[in-house]
């Protein structure tokens, strides 16, 4: 047990409730139960002494231990003081009342004992202190970005350093008193936990640091703030160590309103880090209600705000606890006996004081709480310092009010030495309340500012004086409810009074009463502005009060002023208005980010003259609103170092073969880098031409065949007859892929070019580095793309020359700025009627969308604007916006694929469906549903007729098909195609590539190039098209020059100014004054959301829109984007022979080595349809003769080179699933074994697009073949058709390494199912056309099944000349047995002479 000390001293109290102030006030301080008199626990207790615990006893400590010692110390008698005197509050305000404590601060003291953890609550100030920090950064960078300052990256660079640091600081400090015997295994485990977690930190700190560079800020950013959410999380401390100190206010010995403050943020500590926040600081604390009723929008309403210094740390620190408190005081203590001085004070008497004026300038609050049913509120502010309140005027039925209005404090006193509350004022509080005509006031929200103090010895000049307006956030709650604009300064009054201050102008506003505005060099220069706002029209408005919403009006106000639309007299039949165009004019800062918001609120129109508000929004910033008239001396095409679409333009002054000013833009990118135009620099008047070399390119083509007629056939143009629209969006892909590379790559190269710009102009020049990051840097390039003769045109030329379309990897609105080009969507928002509504999100609160625009721009408008021909003054800056009347449209929706789609179904699939809705038409292609599948090919299109503006909001949605039950919906995403209809984007049908009468890049829209160039030069008033001679245009100043002749269907040749024309529309955006980019031909990808799970992608789906006005020429039929359909062909495989196949298998009698030899063969993804042909037994020289037939039979995708399989999951699948994968053949050699598995010997597996041209000879076939270590040539068999040789077979040997096993002589024979139906073949060496049997060896026999043979071929082959030799062996044994055997008698015969 330690024994702690808790010091307070209460400086002021003031913002007391006046339901409190009728009775005297004493606030109490409790720590525990040690301070508590009220319920009479407040005697603290002594602890018993008691033997120290070993370091790893983790029995549990008491946390009291009562003790009948008296309560004795070193210093004597020490009784704790836990209250302050009871005080009888005085009036600030009707609100409010404050307790005089003037110069004399009552103190509080209280001894306790707790257990000594407090190494738990310094490692929790440590973590704490580092994400303070790193808070403070990330806010930094915020307002960087924000505010658009330059090189927030650096900023953020300098944060994550600081982070690494205090994460490092963290683990040499947090591992001290390890061994302390109050160290639980909770403690040191987490202690683990939190070391790794902060030393990763650290590094990962370390390494974003290097990643951060100018365009991935934002992206770094998101990561800080991650890292910002952990160290909150480390920081929380899950065992209780000393309990938190808590504020009691009392009243008639009740408690009413408390505070409570975390000991940890009070602990002292001699290593800074370690320090709490608030030790030995002046803490403003503001005292809530106790229980339930301290919760909700009771809980705002302040009791009391206190001013109050605290100090906590152990009894044998505390010589210092005075240490933070401000200067100048005495401390009056409770004895006066000399032998005391170790005593706390029990009050402080300030000697010190200063006199001080206030002037808080309230200039203006910004998108406020609604308050009131109308969706606005009556708004003023109530401003407090120290005992003082004073209040702003009212200001009626507005949400960013402009109080311009100055309050000044007068004899404001405050104790003290004069440099501290310089650096340190005391806060200022400012509430905004909502002026209610019956009852009181209601509360908006609340506050808090410091002062800018000025000392009276210091001069009223920049940089300090006069104070600039900043942003205070308003908070209701934990909830934002708006910004206060405002300053405020403290300026001391000297001795010679009030005439050294800044002299104030009295109430220069005579019409609104004694009020002074805001002086000159604070109040922002304001300029009178005209806001002309375009009213388009509502759409989807929901219910209000459960009424429909019939005659609706939009109100639009900033600053005070504002102008109402036209009514709409029948928001269901039309939602449009008639009146396009109106104005209004205000004064607004000149300074952008002073700009007050504006307000646009729509109301319905009701019986009796009723007005109920529907919804409303705040353009929080008017900045992209602002017209800028176009600086008229810059050159109005800028082509300073430009590069147009990608393709290479070069600047020269030298000798040209063109006139001045040409453009030439090489359209082809495999024309020779030689043959490259020179260009001279444009000026404003100029004349650019833009010409696409076609002649050239074609002969570079004819040369190229005759050159490459040997070459592989893989090289030569694809046939038209063969393409199709797949065939083109692949290529596209392809295309998007290689440019997102490309991106990547010359994003890197950009930033480090950026790196080495900033470093030399922070270091200077740094010649040795510089010249080694060049080198580096040229070596990268080099590469990165290699020389003409290198791979770089390996790629190129095999990429055959299809047209493309563009595939955007996102929405299209991402891509064209929302197409609010000139329209404009405003989200209309259910005004807040209660709290309660709090938590809803802002989807949900959205109740409709106003469409229209705003134009905010200084008066007078510059001359030259309004003498523009054909300026109609009606329209203001709105020239040219077409007639919003109701207009009918044929929209044609062709949805493509989707991708990545949530799993539907309890297998982890799903059977989507394509879902369309617009207006009333509702299509569901339910029957066409596809079976199990996450990435479904749809290729449908759709054809809607709609009529805008009442059908504008089209809904794509994927559905999963259920057999039972209704389908759920997988995701949606909707399309606004009214802003799309009537953009300058020109988003009705993408502009093609080329222009083409026929074939698979057909021309999709009724209009031809030439005609859509004509409107486009008419709506923009641009001189042109002036078309001739022919191949060339000439649009205002720009020259494009192009092709001049097209083929029709029969290949005939014939004069068209379509190609320039297209060509200047695909250059359109270099137009003066009225270019823009133009939608191309295109399939946008959207994410699909649902509802019921809000902001979680659900998959993607690729798709686009075409719409045509029902007014004009018919288009022509859609384009058939139905997914290709699998052509069935039929493989057949003859394997012939194997040669050098190894030998696994020991002969039974003779031990020689020998292998029981077949082949195994089937296409990938039909392993189940496997086929092997028969064994050749016994093969000893790893030879085998087969002459076996496979037959494949399969359903192939040429475009995709993927073989597609249908085929049931289980049993009880209701239907087939589609799979796709490659074509591939695989050949295997097996080792057959009768008693136990076969042994796998080798392998090849062959791309049926591509694989190595088989060898000739067994000898010439080598294992470098299937590595691709040796360049051999690879075929197609599609192509080729038939396709005869020896391949190598490979398996892994023990160090995992590739070895041959054997060789395989195959044909592969590839027929159409039609070829293959007329000329049938039997499996195997079965009819028709059986193949002959193989010619074996006499070897290849199976023992146990031909006893005799295997007999007659042991003894013949292996034994023969041994059985030789025994047979004449024994005959001879026998003869002589014989001889030796009929010796005797023959002898006697002899000798007897029988």
């Amino acid at each position: 047990m330690e024994e702690f000390f808790l010091f307070g001293a209460l400086l002021e109290a003031s913002m007391i409730d006046r339901k409190n102030g009728d009775k005297p006030i004493t606030f109490e301080v409790t720590i525990g139960n040690y301070g508590n008199e009220v319920d009479g626990l407040s005697r603290p207790q002594r602890p018993r002494p008691r033997p120290r615990k070993e370091p790893g006893d983790e029995e549990e400590v008491d946390l009291i231990q009562k003790s009948s010692d008296d309560e004795t110390d070193e210093g004597g008698d020490l009784p704790s003081v836990s209250s302050s005197p009871p005080m009888r509050p005085q009036i600030t305000d009707r609100n409010y009342f404050h307790l005089p404590y003037l110069e004399r601060k009552p103190c509080i003291y209280i001894k306790s004992w707790w257990p000594d953890q407090r190494r738990r609550l310094y490692n929790a100030n440590i973590v704490d202190h580092v994400a303070d920090k790193l808070e403070e950064g990330l806010n930094d960078v915020q307002e960087m970005i924000k505010t658009e300052k330059s090189y927030p990256e650096r900023r953020l660079r300098g944060v994550l350093e600081e982070l690494s640091c205090g994460c490092y600081r963290f683990l040499s400090l947090a591992d001290k008193d390890q061994g302390h015997w109050s160290r639980t295994r909770l403690d040191r485990e987490r202690l683990k936990s939190c070391m790794r977690e902060l030393e990763s930190m650290g590094q990962q700190a370390k390494t974003l640091r290097a990643q951060v560079k100018w365009h991935t800020v934002r992206d770094k950013l998101r990561l800080c703030q991650n890292f910002l959410h952990k160290l909150r999380f480390l920081a929380d401390e899950p065992q209780h160590s000393v309990p938190d100190v808590f504020i009691w206010m009392m009243s008639n010995n009740k408690r009413i309103a408390y505070a409570r403050v975390p000991s940890k943020d009070l602990l002292f500590s001699t290593v800074e880090e370690e320090l709490g926040k608030d030790c030995a600081k002046v803490k403003t604390l503001f005292l809530k209600l106790p229980g339930k009723r301290g919760f909700g929008s009771a809980g705002w309403t302040v009791q009391a705000k206190l001013e109050l210094y605290l100090w906590l740390g152990l009894s044998k620190q505390r010589k210092d606890f005075l240490c933070g408190l401000p200067c100048g005081f005495e401390e009056v203590r409770a004895a006066q006996d000399p032998g005391l001085h170790a005593f706390p004070p029990i009050s402080l008497l300030y000697t010190k004081k200063q006199a001080f004026q206030l002037r808080a300038h309230m200039y203006q609050a910004r998108s406020l709480f609604a308050a009131d049913s109308s969706g606005l509120s009556d708004p003023f502010a109530r401003v407090f310092f120290i005992n003082q309140s004073q209040c702003t005027e009212v200001l009626n039925e507005t949400l960013c009010p402009t109080w311009d209005q100055m309050l000044v404090f007068d004899n404001l006193e405050l104790y003290g030495e004069a440099h501290e509350l310089r650096d340190d004022p005391p806060i200022i509080v400012i509430e905004i309340y909502d002026q209610d005509t019956m009852g009181k006031a209601d509360f908006i929200g609340r506050t808090f500012a410091k002062p800018l103090v000025k000392m009276a010895d210091e001069a009223y000049c920049p940089p300090r004086f006069p104070p600039q307006l900043e942003y205070y956030q308003i908070y209701r709650g934990n909830a934002t409810a708006g910004d206060l604009l405002a300053a405020f300064e403290l300026l001391q009054i000297g001795p010679a009074g009030k005439a050294d201050l800044p002299p104030i102008n009295g109430p220069v506003d005579v019409d609104r009463g004694p009020i002074m505005p805001v002086p000159m060099g604070i109040r922002p220069v304001l300029s009178k502005y005209r806001i002309e706002v375009l009213f388009w029209g509502l759409r989807d408005l929901k219910r209000v009060n459960l009424a429909q919403v019939d005659r609706p009006r939009v109100d639009i106000e900033c600053a005070g002023k504002g102008v109402q639309s036209s009514l709409i007299p029948n928001y269901k039949k039309n939602p449009n208005f008639n009146t396009l165009v109106k104005w209004f004019e205000v004064d607004l800062p000149e300074n952008e980010l002073l700009h007050p918001p504006l307000n646009i609120r729509v109301v319905d129109c009701r019986a009796f003259g009723r007005y109920t508000l529907v919804g409303s929004h705040t353009v929080s910033s008017l900045r992209r609103f602002i017209y800028r008239p176009p600086d008229r001396s810059a050159p109005s095409w800028n082509t300073s170092g430009r590069l147009l679409q990608g393709r290479r333009v070069l600047y020269s002054a030298g000798p040209s073969s063109h006139p001045t000013g040409e453009v030439v833009v090489n359209m082809e990118p495999e024309v020779p880098v030689k043959k490259l135009e020179t260009v001279v620099k444009l000026d404003a008047t100029s004349d650019a031409v833009i010409k696409v070399d076609v002649a050239d390119e074609e002969k570079e083509r004819k040369k190229k065949k005759k050159k490459g007629s040997s070459e592989e056939p893989e090289e030569e143009e694809p046939d038209e007859s063969m393409l199709d629209w797949w065939s083109k969006y692949f290529a596209s892909i392809d295309t998007m892929k290689e440019q997102l590379r490309q991106q990547e790559a010359s994003g890197t190269d950009l930033e480090e070019k950026e790196e080495m710009d900033n470093t030399e102009g922070l270091k200077g020049p740094m010649k040795g580095k510089e010249k080694a990051r060049a080198a580096k840097e040229e070596r990268k390039k080099r590469t990165q793309s290699p020389g003409p003769g290198q791979g770089s045109e390996a790629p190129e030329k095999k990429k055959p020359k299809i047209d493309e379309l563009k595939v955007y990897p996102k929405e299209l609105e991402s891509e064209f700025d929302s197409f609010e080009d000139w329209l404009h969507t405003f989200n209309l928002l259910r005004g807040k009627t209660g709290d309660d509504e709090d938590g809803a999100t802002e989807e949900e609160r959205i109740v409709g969308r106003f469409k229209g625009s705003l134009c905010v721009y200084k008066v007078p408008l510059p001359e030259d604007v309004s003498r523009e021909a054909g300026y109609d003054p009606t329209y203001g800056m709105f020239q040219g916006i077409p007639s919003n009347d109701p207009i009918n449209v044929l929209v044609r929706v062709y949805v493509v694929r989707a991708t990545d789609l949530h799993p539907a179904d309890i297998n982890g699939k799903a059977d989507p469906y394509i879902a369309i809705r617009l207006g009333k038409t509702d299509i569901r292609d339910k029957e066409n549903y596809i079976s199990k599948q996450l990435n479904p090919v749809f290729g449908k299109s759709f054809d809607i007729e709609a009529s805008f503006p009442m059908e504008s909001l089209l809904t794509v949605a994927v559905y999963d098909w259920d057999l039972v039950g209704t389908d759920d919906l997988i995701g949606e995403t909707k399309i606004d195609l009214e802003n799309r209809f009537y953009s300058k984007h020109r988003a009705t049908c993408g502009i093609a590539q080329t222009y083409s009468t026929h074939g698979y890049n057909i021309w999709r829209d009724p209009m031809k190039p030439s005609q859509i160039l004509t409107r486009l030069c008419k709506e923009g008033k641009v001189d042109g098209p002036h078309f001739g001679p022919p191949g060339r245009v000439k649009v205002s100043n720009r020259v494009f020059t192009g092709p001049s002749e097209m083929e029709d269907e029969n290949g005939q040749r014939k004069p068209t100014e379509e190609h320039v024309a297209l060509l200047a529309l695909r250059y359109w955006e270099d137009i003066p004054r009225v270019g823009c980019r133009l939608v191309p031909e295109h399939v946008e990808t959207r994410p699909l959301l649902n509802p019921d799970k809000p902001g979680i992608e659900q998959g993607r789906l690729e798709l686009w829109v075409d719409m045509f006005p029902m007014d004009m020429p018919a288009p022509g039929t859609p384009l058939d984007i139905s997914p290709r359909k699998p052509k069935k062909y039929e493989l057949r495989v003859i394997v012939w022979n194997t040669d050098e196949v190894v030998l696994e298998d020991d002969d039974f009698f003779t031990g020689e080595k020998s292998s029981d030899i077949f082949v195994r063969g089937w296409l990938k993804g039909q392993q189940e349809d496997k086929q092997d042909t028969d064994v050749h037994y016994h093969s000893l020289t790893g030879e085998g003769n087969f002459n076996w037939r496979y037959l494949f039979p399969f359903d192939y995708l040429a475009a995709e080179e993927k073989i597609v399989i249908s085929k049931k999951e289980s049993m009880f699948s209701w239907d087939e699933t589609e799979y796709k994968v490659p074509a591939r053949l695989t050949l295997q050699i097996w080792d057959a074994d009768h008693f136990s598995a076969d042994d796998f010997l080798g392998a090849i597996e062959l791309d049926l697009n591509r694989f190595p041209r088989g060898a000739k000879t067994a000898k010439q076939c080598s294992m470098e073949m299937a590595t691709g270590e040796l360049d051999v040539p690879l075929v197609s068999i599609f192509k080729q058709k038939r396709v005869k040789g020896w391949w190598p077979l490979l398996a892994r040997n023990e160090n995992d390494e590739f070895e041959l096993t054997g060789k395989v002589e195959a044909e592969l024979h590839l027929l159409t199912a039609e070829e293959a139906e007329k000329n049938p073949v039997g499996l195997a060496r079965n009819e028709p056309d059986p193949l002959e049997k193989p010619n074996r060896p006499d070897t290849a026999f199976v023992w146990f099944l031909n006893p005799l043979k295997s007999i007659k071929y042991l003894i013949c082959t292996q034994y023969k000349w041994l059985i030789i030799k025994i047979v004449l062996a024994l005959l001879g044994l026998l003869m002589l047995a014989l001889f030796l055997y009929s010796l005797p008698g023959y002898m006697v015969k002899k000798l007897l002479g029988a």
